[in-house]
């Protein structure tokens, strides 16, 4: 089976690398292709892809979903200077503090009244649902149309939000999973506090250690050149593995790690390494994305019933997010083109499909709770992966219309 999965992956990523440019200024995106290859090929079509439902084999999903976020969150932490990812601390610590926890309440009410279900299950998915994915967010804000089209200072906020509240939406599931399981509240913040402080401290140590010694290994020329995706991919994987041995929040040391690496190393210097790096990462996602494709649970997916999983997913795309960021225009100093833009490409993907799985793993597989959120992961990345290309037309013209071009 794993010589089917890289042959079918391996010709998807030929395909999308010689279409690259084509596709960035179409209505599609990588990751909704490889999403559109798994199903094609999985076991309800084709059959060529016979993997076990996400039901079934959630253990499986949530460890190759640890590691993209891993790959991705560092990636975002080397995106863009030091310098202008301190400026942009402020109106990201508004994202995260009122708009993440209003996306997960807004998602909660949604999920109980579009299910029926509890409190319990309807938390465990306002939680998994609520962060923003920095793989899917990528498409937006990297690329050609993206960096010419869109203001800097709204892509580095999308960036920076997907990046810090995938590993920060941990205290928020760990408070959802009290609620419908075993877990006391007092078990969930103590856990919680060890996570996310233990994480800072890891991931800063690390990364900063890791720029000390790139910087000095390159000053008394003890280190071949090369580039920089080697050696922060590396940094990455080792604090991912440390993050699992101590019981902390991986996804966020890692980010940090990134973020302690890009201050003290050169990275400012590396501009078209740094180019080459997030182009490797986009073909990093399309695995996981095809088995996520191979593994869609339509049995349960029916079982949700058509009308309630229309009105699950309607009411996730269009009130989880945008609604939040129309009323943070003002804290956020947004203009209404850049706060619709923000409210819109919010999307769900890779770090959702990690916490639900995490959810799994901590209470037990629940059919329905899995199947609602799949189904959401899958309707964002079909929705934001067809109204990119549009999206940043109309932005663009927005902006013309307004006398305000990207800046």
């Amino acid at each position: 089976m794993l010589d089917v999965l890289l042959t079918v992956v391996g010709v998807l990523a030929l395909v999308v690398a010689a279409l690259s440019r084509w596709i960035q200024r179409a209505p599609l995106s990588a990751p909704l292709l490889a999403l559109l290859t798994g199903v094609l090929f999985g076991p309800e079509a084709l059959g060529v892809i016979d993997l076990p439902t996400v039901v079934e084999g959630h253990k499986e999903l949530h460890e190759v979903s640890r590691l993209l976020l891993a790959v991705s969150v560092m990636a975002v932490a080397l995106r863009y200077p030091f310098r202008a990812v301190r400026t942009r601390a402020k109106p990201v610590a508004v994202l995260l503090v009122a708009a993440m926890a209003g996306m997960a309440l807004v998602t909660t009410a949604v999920s109980a009244a579009a299910l029926g279900v509890g409190l319990g299950a309807a938390a465990l998915l306002g939680a998994a649902l609520c962060p923003t994915d920095p793989v899917l967010a990528s498409s937006v804000v990297t690329g050609e149309p993206a960096e010419k089209g869109i203001a800097a200072r709204t892509r580095q906020l999308l960036s920076l939000e997907s990046g810090v509240n995938d590993g920060l939406a941990l205290p928020l599931v760990l408070a959802a999973v009290a609620i419908a399981g075993p877990l006391s509240g007092g078990e969930a913040l103590v856990e919680s506090l060890w996570q996310v402080l233990g994480a800072v401290v890891l991931g800063a140590a690390a990364g900063w250690s890791g720029g000390r010694v790139l910087r000095g290994a390159e000053r008394h020329r003890t280190m071949q050149s090369g580039p920089l995706l080697v050696y922060t991919l590396l940094l990455a994987l080792l604090v991912l593995g440390v993050s699992g041995l101590l019981r902390v929040d991986g996804v966020l040391a890692v980010f940090v790690a990134g973020l302690a690496f890009n201050a003290t190393s050169p990275v400012d210097e590396r501009a078209d390494e740094n180019k080459i790096d997030e182009a490797v990462n986009r073909f990093v996602v399309l695995p996981l994305f095809v088995v996520f494709g191979a593994m869609v649970p339509w049995r349960e997916w029916g079982e949700l019933g058509w009308w309630r999983g229309a009105l699950l997913v309607l009411g996730a795309l269009l009130l989880r997010r945008l609604p939040i960021l129309l009323a943070l225009k003002r804290p956020l100093r947004l203009t209404w083109r850049d706060a619709a833009f923000l409210g819109w490409f919010g999307p769900i993907g890779v770090s959702a499909l990690f916490y639900l799985t995490m959810e799994a793993h901590r209470l037990g597989a629940d059919p329905r709770v899995l199947a609602a959120g799949t189904l959401i992961i899958a309707a964002s990345t079909l929705a934001h992966g067809v109204t990119t290309a549009p999206g940043l037309a109309l932005y663009r013209r927005a902006g013309e219309r307004e006398g305000q071009p990207a800046r």
